[in-house]
């Protein structure tokens, strides 16, 4: 036996001793295992059955395997999120590292929308969207888990709303006066339409309980609690504020733009397959979504989504 294999052996030994285990019997086990390959470990087969298509226009696929592909790309962000938040201590090159990566992956998100926005053949959408309703983009859930990762409630509540609530008020009564909720909402009535309920009935159990695990740990306050030295440091605020942008307004406006290719395209007035009010709902100067709103200056936020 070679030194280097003893040295294996060495930490085989200790791994499987500090968790209770019988080395010799994990050591038995590979002789029998089957070697790895590609489709075992990525699992294409299982990824690729997943796209099932309500209509009979091709273009329908593309919309699918976009979708899923965000979602994927979602997955990602919280886990490099998750990654910041939850670990005690963090230097500015580790903050920086992560929102380089989460950022990375929200540009590629920004720059893919021509997918859709180029790459759908109009009068197709405008037939299989038709079947879609009352399902939208809006009931991504890890796409809201992302904003309540990022930043504290109060910079998620609707504008109109943010005077009157703060971190004595009940987290289910900030729920209901979160951003998006007006865009599910009936504006006279206040009632809710099939849109956000059947969303709620599925996740808002789950929101109140990481609305209030996140509201304490995300990365505004992560950073905030950062010492004076970390915090003044230039490529961490750099991060820190192209992620902001990025997914405030940069995203959000390729969305927006690629939505009104679609929604806009004939002489009548069309709605999200939601029902909302898609450009009002959509565009950050109305919304004023903003994660980290003391890394801009007075002027930037009074611009915010003026491009």
């Amino acid at each position: 036996m070679t030194e280097n294999q003893e040295e294996i052996l060495k930490r085989l030994e200790e791994k499987y001793q500090a968790i209770g285990q019988n080395t010799d019997t994990h050591l038995e086990g590979l002789v029998w295992a089957k070697p790895l390959t590609y489709w075992d470990y990525i699992q294409p087969e299982a990824l690729l059955s997943l796209q099932i298509q309500r209509t009979t226009l091709p273009d329908e696929m593309v919309f699918i395997m976009y979708h899923q592909i965000n979602e994927l790309l979602f997955k990602m962000i919280l886990w490099e999120i998750d990654q910041v938040c939850k670990k005690d201590e963090v230097n500015a090159k580790f903050f920086s590292d992560k929102l380089t990566r989460i950022s990375r992956y929200f540009d590629m998100l920004s720059s893919s929308f021509t997918i859709m926005g180029d790459g759908m053949e109009v009068e197709q959408y405008m037939k299989f969207r038709n079947t879609l309703t009352p399902a939208s983009g809006f009931q991504s859930a890890q796409y809201r888990l992302i904003e309540f990762a990022s930043t504290e409630i109060i910079n998620l509540i609707d504008f109109r709303f943010r005077a009157t609530i703060d971190r004595n008020t009940p987290i289910e009564h900030a729920y209901d006066h979160l951003y998006w909720q007006a865009a599910g909402k009936d504006h006279k009535t206040g009632k809710k339409n099939t849109l956000i309920t059947l969303f709620e009935e599925k996740y808002k159990d789950e929101f109140l309980l990481k609305m209030e695990a996140y509201n304490t740990n995300n990365l505004w306050t992560k950073f905030k609690s950062l010492p004076p030295d970390i915090k003044s440091d230039e490529s961490l605020v750099k991060a820190m504020r192209h992620y902001d942008y990025t997914v405030n307004v940069t995203w959000v406006m390729a969305h927006y733009t690629a939505a009104g290719k679609y929604l806009e395209s004939g002489t009548k007035k069309v709605e999200a397959t939601g029902g909302s009010d898609w450009k009002k709902y959509m565009h950050p100067k109305y919304q004023r979504r903003i994660f980290f709103p003391e890394l801009w200056s007075a002027e930037e936020l009074e611009k915010w989504g003026e491009i």
